[in-house]
């Protein structure tokens, strides 16, 4: 069959060509090849109309063009291989994603590699006649939302700034007029060199974004400083603030502190004190807060959850870990402890495996952890504005809460039933009974059961009610 050749046609049919290439989320190549495809199906096979169970891949590929979409541009550098993940992560916050590496970055992972995470062809090749028959990277520098640049080499750096297009990575930065995210990587000499202060400096000038460079160990032996690329879930939280910004809500401007899960308390290097915390209530109150505007830092226990979208992420092991990272967040306007830290560990845990011996089992001390819904709640300095605990009983429930709510010093305890009848821990639905302070007395307000998103959207909006009437 003839190739296909579009430039022949007039330029009202290449527009509309273009046009609807651009709507489906393909080149003009491929949509030609789709118009022809169709053309050439019998009437016959063609599904019947109205609503479609299972859409082919064809039909689900237009709605991509309802997603934010983000040119990829990967750099040769050994931080090549974390670009990989970034894809991942983008495509978890529902972005799409269109990847382009340079001749180097192809040393370090392949484009086979890159296309198949990203469901899309990648791009390399700035004469490639596939793509370049309809102008291929201007396409690739205008058909998108946001350029991120990742790893973005010292080189690959210096030919942005000095406005160089001799491949097609640069062709499409020089060709765009869309936001440009870098995510620098490199040796940290080469870092701090004043020709790349040089470089950064212009290209901050020019109006291009930057994300990191971190501080820590490098790829060669020895090396440490400022240079490692930011990490993949940085990037992509950087990435999503720029494509959706922030929309004002009621808690806009607030930060927002959560704890969620359980912690691991260590009893050698291979055993530990835990709960059955999932963290799924405090990582969808975590969600909702981001959802109504809110600043929100997740200090998370070891959890098998995705991050919520828009939310810092802290990981943590131990209660000591979390209480650290805590302190370390305030000052905060609102604390909500949903974590289930556990109340003991080992006094002297145990640095190889403790092994079974003939007289039975070796003793464990347990003393108490460090509480820190206390500690926060009798904070001097900076106790945020409100502070709301957590109260997962197996009995006596509201008792037991009211008399935590006193104890602590919170100004709220959100209590629930956590005994294996009532299926909460590691469950999707919760009921919950919101206790707070009414001058000497306690209030307690019962809510039925509901989903734990359900549950962390009321528990918001009862916040942001709260917050308004006390700063009105």
């Amino acid at each position: 069959m003839a190739s296909l050749t579009v430039r022949k046609l007039d330029e009202a049919l290449k527009a509309s060509l273009r046009l609807r290439a651009a709507k489906a989320g393909r080149s003009v190549e491929d949509e030609v090849r789709m118009i022809l495809r169709e053309a050439a199906e019998p009437q016959a096979v063609k599904p019947p109309s109205g609503p479609a169970r299972n859409q082919p891949h064809r039909a689900r590929a237009s709605s991509a063009t309802d997603l934010p979409r983000v040119t990829l541009i990967i750099g040769g550098g050994i931080a090549a291989y974390k670009a990989l993940d970034l894809i991942r992560r983008l495509k978890e916050r529902d972005i799409h994603v269109r990847c382009v590496m340079t001749r180097a970055a192809q040393q370090f992972v392949t484009p086979l590699t890159a296309g198949a995470l990203a469901d899309e062809r990648c791009y390399t090749d700035l004469f490639d006649a596939q793509s370049e028959f309809d102008a291929g990277h201007i396409r690739l520098a205008r058909d998108t939302d946001l350029i991120i640049v990742a790893p973005a080499t010292a080189d690959l750096m210096a030919k942005m700034a000095q406005g160089h297009a001799d491949d097609l990575a640069t062709a499409i930065l020089l060709a765009t007029n869309r936001p440009v995210l870098v995510a620098p990587a490199m040796n940290p000499l080469m870092w701090a060199n004043v020709a790349t202060k040089r470089n950064v400096a212009q290209l901050a000038h020019d109006g291009v974004s930057f994300i990191g460079p971190n501080s820590g160990e490098m790829a060669e032996a020895n090396e440490a400083g400022v240079g490692r690329m930011s990490e993949p879930t940085e990037i992509a939280v950087a990435a999503e603030a720029m494509l959706r910004p922030p929309q004002t809500g009621p808690l806009a401007g607030k930060k927002i502190l959560i704890t969620a899960g359980p912690t691991h308390e260590p009893i050698d290097p291979v055993r530990y004190i835990a709960n059955r915390s999932s963290g799924k209530q405090g990582y969808a109150i975590a969600a909702s807060a981001a959802e109504a505007g809110a600043d929100v830092t997740l200090i998370s226990g070891p959890v098998d959850l995705d991050d919520p979208t828009g939310v810092r992420v802290i990981r943590v092991e131990s209660a000591r870990d979390m209480l650290a990272q805590v302190e370390a967040a305030l000052p905060i306007d609102i604390a909500i402890f949903a974590a289930a830290v556990a109340d003991w560990r080992i006094a002297n845990a145990g640095e190889q495996k403790i092994k079974k011996t003939a007289s039975g089992m070796p003793p464990l001390q347990l003393v108490e952890n460090p509480d820190i819904l206390a500690t926060i709640s009798k904070h001097q300095q900076n106790r945020p504005q409100l502070v709301i605990g957590f109260a997962a009983e197996t009995q006596n429930l509201i008792e037991n809460a009211t008399s935590k709510l006193k104890r602590k010093g919170c100004d709220w305890i959100v209590a629930n039933d956590v005994s294996p009848a009532s299926g909460v821990m590691g469950g999707d639905r919760n009921t919950v009974h919101i206790l707070t302070r009414d001058n000497a007395e306690v209030a307690v307000d019962s809510w039925p059961v509901m989903t734990k998103e359900e549950v962390a959207d009321a528990l918001v909006a009862k916040i942001a009610s709260t917050i308004g009437q006390q700063n009105s």
